[in-house]
């Protein structure tokens, strides 16, 4: 008797994390009784993120981690990343009035706008677990990340028309070694400024910081005529930049 009831309380044990769990997965409906699968709600945060409903988010849901590890691995972030580029050209091809004198610019971000983060946080559940600063410019310092392939096309597209590349990260300046040998390595040369975040404004925030570079360039006489960016906290803000694009990243969230 003692040997079944014993077995009975392990059995039980066992099933309550999976209940736990279960109940955003199997029973899951929307506020006006619609059930949904965990695709359609995994899908749902996700676009939800890109579309900035969702914000401030520090981790992506547990529920959803192997939804996001399979679409930034996909073909369909593939062609979501390569519009965006296309739709760069378009932009570029129909709407902007170069000068060609050396002040056409556009401004790029770095990680996850060229250089995909996406090795390193395959080891940290695409997201689901909370960002270690440390841990991750620790992996940067290594300076291993791939080329996002549509963005280094347009990039050299955008060369070779003559506009004027400035790259606007958030890394910090101690990383302008390892992140220049990097970028260099994977096809990225040829631009005309980087600019890192020292310490004086590592308090600020990113949109903050991103800002106030954009205000320094305009100052210096650059007509920027769009940016690319992962995180609306590149691309927003006063000056607002004549057009911006912004890449889907659904892996984590910058202010």
């Amino acid at each position: 008797m003692g040997k079944t009831l014993w077995s009975f309380v392990v059995f039980t044990c066992l099933l309550i994390p999976l209940a736990v769990a279960d109940w955003n997965i199997l029973k899951l409906q929307t506020q006006d009784g619609l059930k949904i699968s965990l695709k359609n709600y995994c899908e749902s945060w996700r676009m939800n993120a890109e579309l900035h409903n969702i914000r401030d988010f520090q981790v992506v849901p547990e529920e959803c981690t192997e939804y996001i590890g399979k679409y930034v691995k996909s073909t369909q972030y593939k062609v979501d990343s390569q519009r965006a580029s296309e739709e760069c050209l378009v932009y570029l091809s129909t709407s902007c009035n170069l000068k060609k004198d050396g002040f056409d610019a556009w401004i790029f971000d770095i990680d996850d706008t060229l250089l995909s983060t996406v090795p390193y946080y395959k080891n940290n559940l695409y997201g689901g677990k909370k960002l270690n600063v440390t841990s991750l410019e620790e992996w940067m310092r290594k300076g291993n990340a791939p080329a996002l392939d549509h963005s280094l096309k347009l990039y050299n597209e955008l060369k070779s028309r003559g506009v004027q590349i400035i790259l606007v990260t958030s890394r910090k300046e101690h990383l302008r070694s390892a992140t220049i040998d990097n970028l260099v390595k994977v096809g990225y040369y040829g631009w005309t400024k980087i600019v890192f975040r020292d310490p004086a404004n590592e308090l600020a925030s990113v949109q903050k910081y991103k800002s106030d570079v954009r205000r320094q360039i305009i100052n210096e006489g650059y007509r920027i005529w769009g940016i690319v960016g992962d995180q609306y906290s590149s691309i927003e803000g006063i000056p607002n930049p004549r057009r911006a694009f912004k890449l889907p990243n659904p892996m984590y969230y910058v202010a």
